[in-house]
């Protein structure tokens, strides 16, 4: 499932997101949602989240939801 929307994004879902330095190589992150960052309902470019440890990227995928 896309990370566009921020309805289908929820607190302690495991997801896949891409970190700021690694926009240019697509590498993605795995992780477990801790706070939702974005406001807007959706975003073009996937909902920025703070996952557990810190690491604050966009959501790309969801892997499971909580």
């Amino acid at each position: 499932m896309s990370g566009t929307n921020r309805k289908s994004i929820t607190l302690g879902a495991k997801v896949k997101v891409v970190q700021k330095q690694d926009q240019r190589s697509g590498k993605l992150t795995e992780g477990v949602v801790t706070k939702i960052l974005t406001k807007s309902p959706t975003h073009p470019h996937g909902i920025k989240v703070m996952l557990e440890g810190g690491i604050v990227g966009r959501v790309k995928e969801i892997v499971e939801e909580a």
